[in-house]
């Protein structure tokens, strides 16, 4: 079975989703792929599509790449759409880190260009990351981080390159993020996808174990689920 799929249409489509073979490659295709309502909805389309597919066998090797086009991969959150819908936090961005964070597949996300803030947790998100230019500006604007949103940075960082990311807006090259484990390795850009691929066969043959993948993440990210579930959060800006 190959699917080859638009969401929200192929009239107007924000994330287009292709299977090759084992690989389930969805791209952001919205430009700065700034995440909103109806941006996250259809990541949730092409989630459910490969759950679906997942759910008539998962004993096969199986792998999801995420990527961007041109000079994004994500540019973060749309700061006035989140703040002017209720529970945008909760009811999405946030579910969508959870449910990436504790996808019962591996994860690589094929960073083809800047990931900036809500962007750079998206791709934190991913067990695999590669290639990376990543900035959280939130002291800058200034922003609080939602607990969850600090939890999936905490988690992935040791003490200092958290601190200098957060409370700094330390802006990474690949060679710093590199340095500090935030990406597996780094490529030129026109090889990213290709890398990913390779990447994303190596740890196929994890998702064999079935629901029992996603389980161990579970288990591994406890904390940042968490956190991730704390309700009625307002960015006050």
């Amino acid at each position: 079975m190959s699917i080859k799929l638009a969401f929200p249409d192929t009239s107007n489509p924000m994330v287009t989703l292709v299977q090759e073979g084992p690989l389930f490659i969805m791209t952001m295709k919205t430009g700065e792929n700034r995440f909103t309502t109806k941006f996250v909805e259809a990541l949730f389309g092409a989630l459910d599509e490969i759950e679906k597919v997942r759910n008539q066998d998962d004993s096969e090797p199986a792998a999801l790449i995420t990527t961007g086009e041109g000079k994004f991969f994500s540019n973060g959150l749309d700061l006035e759409h989140a703040i002017s819908v209720p529970g945008f936090f909760d009811n999405y961005y946030l579910k969508l880190l959870t449910r990436v964070l504790t996808f019962p597949i591996p994860t690589v996300a094929a960073i083809n260009g800047h990931a900036f803030a809500g962007g750079f947790m998206f791709a934190l998100a991913h067990e695999v990351i590669e290639d990376i230019y990543v900035w959280c500006n939130e002291v800058d604007i200034p922003s609080p981080l939602h607990p969850g949103m600090a939890a999936i940075v905490r988690i992935k960082m040791t003490p200092k390159t958290y601190r200098d990311c957060i409370l700094q807006a330390h802006k990474f090259t690949s060679t710093e993020a590199l340095e500090q484990g935030l990406v597996e390795l780094i490529v030129p850009e026109n090889e990213v996808l290709a890398k990913a691929k390779e990447l994303g066969l190596k740890w196929s043959g994890k998702a064999k174990a079935g629901a029992i993948y996603g389980s161990l993440k579970e288990e591994m990210y406890v904390e940042g689920i968490k956190y991730m579930n704390v309700k009625k959060w307002d960015a006050k800006l």
